[in-house]
């Protein structure tokens, strides 16, 4: 084997490798149809330690996926509504203490049961209950689901168990810092201060919201590069505060987002962050896959994989079953539940922290190592096809609705104003707008329909009929007032489908179809070779924005070249 200890001269050598690396492995990936972070969490464990030793400045590595961290969770707090937060504040709370409480209980048992000592098995417990933030929000990300009702509840008992981490860690970092009522006091004085700086913030954000955001933001927004700059700034300002203050990077990153959420800057902004983000999260997870030591791994497979399968199984169990009791449907219980399907970073590091105390042996941080691998690897593949493994298993997940989901039913049925329509539309983009617009103009009555809540909200506020559903939701179309109106119109955003997202407008011909609708479908589409497809799935008519447009500009030019002549 060729020597490849040149590399290590430079950093930039190692960084080039692993970029190299990373591309390769990813295309390799892509052809295979398998998910990209499975894709990067293997260039980490290759790159690592326990096999090619590729990388040696792991500085520089975390460096880069922690402002990728603080910058993912900005990007989500600059579109979180805070009404919307605040509404959904009961079901976050319940979810995310249930699961936290249910985890930690049976986790303990299950440990004792296997033969771990009391203490190791309060450790493993505690590392099972926590989920990873950074992998679900990325996941929800490239799926366009944070926006909806399931993707904001799973962010909301994320940060829930966000601060169960920070509480954990501080407790654990007391058990350090001193022993006996020294130590007790400085845990207790850890907490305050946290609490207490927690609050200061809250109060800052607040302040910054309704006094300096539009000014400040204003002036940075005359330079498009400034703009990018400020944003990135003020996303790691606000990681590294809450880092310093102890309530996580992550927290602050959130926090940063949220305090320019009322700007009218912020779609400019996640439009020219997304792709900075991308980039600053591949080396986060590269850094994962490096922090696992494989060495470690050896005897624990047994324990491993029924742990394993706990997390992937009982984590979404629970989160179903407290959705469930609390009113939700089970779609949106079981799509949200999945998200818990895994452990987190901060697992590994609170088996760390155990382990530099002495209470944990290497043996135990090498099981939760394994569940970690396992647990990551299974639940992107679960989140990333969650709508086909939903109506695969429908028909057994009955148990966990309520014979009237009263948090979903009853909010529909009071959006809906009539149940006389024309013409039922999905997807209230620029381009639905734009033929709800036309539409209305010739008096057709129309129903909207989009799953983000924001754009209903602002749509009734103009006026209009609009609904929260999702097109991909089958049990949602059945329910629609489908009968009389003439057509169903699918006007929902192009996004790479791919991987990580169904075709909505598949599953939407698909559903009409199951229902017996009888009036006509029509779908719109960017791609020319797509027309074809859809017609032959069912579409009456399949719209081409960009070609349509076109077509008539020509028109118009011809006409008007007509007139000139004449």
């Amino acid at each position: 084997m060729s020597d490849l200890s040149f590399i290590h001269t430079v950093p930039f050598y190692e960084i080039t490798a692993l970029l190299v690396l990373a591309a390769m492995i990813g295309l390799f990936s892509l052809l295979l149809r398998q998910p990209l972070i499975v894709s990067l969490i293997a260039v980490g464990v290759l790159a690592g330690p326990s096999a090619l030793d590729i990388v040696q400045s792991h500085e520089y590595i975390e460096l880069m996926g922690e402002l990728g961290i603080a910058l993912l969770l900005f990007l989500v707090g600059l579109k979180l509504d805070l009404n919307l937060v605040r509404s959904l504040g009961l079901v976050s709370l319940a979810t995310g203490l249930g699961q936290v409480l249910f985890t930690a209980v049976m986790g303990f048992f299950i440990a004792v049961a296997i033969g771990l000592d009391v203490r190791t098995s309060i450790y493993v417990a505690v590392a099972l209950t926590f989920s990873s933030t950074i992998i679900i929000v990325k996941l929800l990300s490239d799926k366009k689901e944070v926006d909806s009702l399931h993707g904001r509840i799973a962010l909301g008992f994320l940060i829930v168990q966000d601060l169960v981490v920070v509480i954990a860690m501080m407790t654990l970092s007391a058990f350090g810092a001193g022993s006996g009522n020294t130590g007790e006091y400085e845990g207790l004085l850890k907490v305050g201060s946290v609490m207490l700086y927690g609050g200061i913030m809250l109060l800052f954000v607040s302040f910054f919201i309704r006094f300096l955001a539009n000014p400040i933001v204003n002036r940075f927004a005359r330079s498009p590069e400034l703009l990018v700059t400020f944003a990135l700034g003020w996303a790691a300002l606000f990681a590294s505060a809450g880092d310093f203050f102890g309530f996580s990077k992550e927290l602050g990153g959130l926090l940063a987002g949220v305090s320019l959420a009322s700007t009218p800057f912020r779609e400019s902004i996640v439009a020219k962050m997304s792709s900075l983000r991308d980039f600053l999260l591949l080396f986060f997870f590269i850094s994962l896959g490096m922090n696992l030591d494989m060495g470690l791994l050896g005897a624990q497979v047994g324990p491993a994989l029924i742990f394993s399968l706990f997390v992937l199984i009982g984590n979404p169990l629970i989160v179903m079953i407290i959705m469930g009791i609390l009113g939700y449907r089970k779609r949106t219980g079981f799509l949200a539940g999945l998200t818990v399907a895994q452990i987190s970073e901060f697992s590994l590091i609170f088996m760390a922290m155990g382990m530099d105390l002495g209470h944990v042996e290497p043996e135990a941080m090498g099981l939760v190592t394994l569940v970690g691998l396992l647990t990551i690897a299974l639940s992107v593949y679960m989140i990333t096809y969650s709508h086909t493994l939903y109506r695969f298993l429908e028909p057994l997940l009955g148990v966990f609705e309520k014979k009237i989901p009263v948090r979903e039913s009853n909010e529909k049925l009071e959006q809906i104003e009539h149940t006389d329509y024309d013409i039922i539309l999905f997807g209230m983009g620029r381009y639905g707008s734009a033929v709800v617009h036309y539409l209305k103009q010739d008096g057709y009555r129309i129903l909207a329909v989009d799953f983000n809540p924001d754009e209903v909200r602002q749509w009734k506020k103009r006026g209009y009929d609009a609904i929260y559903g999702d097109a991909s939701d089958q049990e949602f179309i059945a329910s629609l007032p489908l009968q009389g109106v003439k057509w169903v119109v699918s006007a929902v955003s192009q996004h790479e489908l791919g991987l990580s997202r169904e075709d909505p407008r598949m599953v939407l011909i698909d559903a009409l179809k199951h229902t017996g609708f009888t009036g006509r479908i029509a779908v719109s589409t960017q791609r020319l070779q797509e027309k074809e497809q859809l017609k032959a799935k069912g579409a009456d008519i399949v719209f081409l924005p960009f070609y349509d447009a076109a077509e008539q500009a020509a028109i118009r030019i011809k006409e008007r070249s007509e007139k000139i002549i004449l």
